[in-house]
């Protein structure tokens, strides 16, 4: 009997619709640490990518860790909050969002629901190596976020990146953050020095390396 229900719920292919449809519920879910940052726009989804990238590049730091994993625990880690909303630092003083339900919610009705269980478990508990490089790829998002605020004039982002480098745990990604500190979110492409910007001369097309 268990047999045949797994099959069918393997074979069954409107949860696997309504799952790709509720993800897009991310991308309508803001960021509501901003709301108190008073700058800038993010959705939970815009968030996810970037600290699923993050946790790729952190992984190739580390030596053994497992960066597929590390970026599919970053990509589970705020699924929940399509169906729970997102709760900044100062909501969250006064409730918790119920997100292990939703996950639970959500992982009842797929065949591979365990494995999303499993992840956000995994990122939660913040032992394994790969929960903290998406642990600190999950912050190092968050203070790339603040830095561009930062740069743009915002200094209340400047105060709240002090309390963000702190939080993060593994040396590489401390490393990262220093670094990011001191780096212009434009730099990856704008040099005032490069003659480039005035002329735009194709004897002068070089990218930055």
């Amino acid at each position: 009997m268990k047999k045949n229900k797994s099959k069918s719920k393997k074979n069954n292919l409107k949860p696997l619709v309504n799952f790709i449809y509720e993800t897009d519920m991310l991308t309508k879910t803001p960021r509501s640490g901003l709301w108190f940052l008073g700058t800038g726009k993010q959705s939970v989804a815009e968030h996810v990518f970037r600290a699923s990238l993050i946790a790729w590049v952190l992984a190739h730091l580390i030596p053994g860790a497992d960066h597929k994993k590390a970026i599919f625990l970053c990509l589970i880690h705020d699924l929940g909050e399509g169906r729970t909303s997102d709760l900044n630092y100062v909501h969250q003083k006064y409730g918790k969002l119920a997100e292990a339900q939703a996950i639970d919610d959500i992982a009842s009705s797929l065949p591979f629901g365990d494995e999303i269980v499993k992840a956000f478990t995994e990122f939660e508990n913040k032992k394994t190596i790969e929960a903290k490089i998406a642990k600190d790829a999950d912050q190092l998002e968050w203070i790339s976020t603040l830095r561009d605020q930062a740069a743009k004039g915002n200094t209340k982002a400047s105060s709240w990146l002090k309390a963000a480098i702190k939080r993060l745990k593994t040396p590489q990604a401390k490393a990262l953050g220093k670094m990011m500190l001191t780096t212009h979110p434009d730099a990856w492409y704008f040099d005032e020095a490069d003659k480039w910007f005035v002329d735009r001369s194709p004897k002068l097309r070089k990218w930055k390396k």
